[in-house]
């Protein structure tokens, strides 16, 4: 087997937000005491990185100056790994979803591309932004040296891995990442971006 070469870039969902699970979007929720908890023991048991590049939702950016500010490294903030945006959906619990758009709820499961919530982002818009963000990362990467951790959201995360595996759209939205998961990519020189691994949960806080 040989030897794996290239740089790492590791990308790490935010963690627990303020008012818990929902199609947050682009609403700015801060942190929970448990998301910084989640987010610190990631960093712990995987830094340090050369460099941050972070979204700039609150619940990515907060977290991501605060690591800079420790431990000296150089960030960046990059508007384009903002969430998905879900439009009338936005900042709404799954229950609440179900509850006032049953249908529309239903057939964005079956078919998420075709049937977008109302007022959503095109997902080819969020595709382009996501692979421009990544392409730069990347490139940070390897002018650098690596290794790189990107602070963002899940369904960027998704994009990423759609981008780098060569994955149908539609197949991103059955890829799960929890709060504070870490998906690591390594940038082989010949074959391309490698997984490492996907979703890496946090130590217990």
């Amino acid at each position: 087997m040989p030897a794996e070469r290239g740089p790492v870039v590791d990308l790490l969902r935010h963690g627990e937000p303020v008012g818990g699970r929902r199609y947050r979007g682009r609403t700015d929720d801060p942190l929970s005491e448990r998301g910084w908890a989640q987010m610190r023991a990631q960093a712990a048991a995987h830094g340090p990185w050369a460099r941050i590049v972070s979204s700039p939702l609150a619940r990515c950016r907060a977290f991501a100056e605060a690591l800079a500010a420790e431990t000296g490294t150089a960030l960046r903030i990059d508007p384009r790994l903002e969430e998905l945006g879900y439009g009338a959906w936005e900042g709404l619990t799954h229950a609440e979803v179900a509850a006032r758009f049953p249908e529309a709820l239903a057939a964005f499961r079956r078919d998420p591309l075709r049937h977008r919530p109302p007022g959503a982002e095109p997902l080819e818009a969020f595709l382009a932004r996501v692979g421009a963000a990544w392409a730069e990362a990347a490139a940070e990467a390897r002018d650098g040296g690596g290794p790189v951790l990107v602070v963002t959201h899940a369904g960027v995360i998704r994009a990423v891995l759609g981008i780098v595996l060569g994955m149908p759209p539609a197949a991103t939205f059955r890829v799960m990442a929890g709060y504070a998961a870490l998906t690591r990519l390594r940038l082989d020189p010949d074959r391309g971006p490698c997984l490492l691994w996907h979703g890496l949960e946090p130590c217990a806080a």
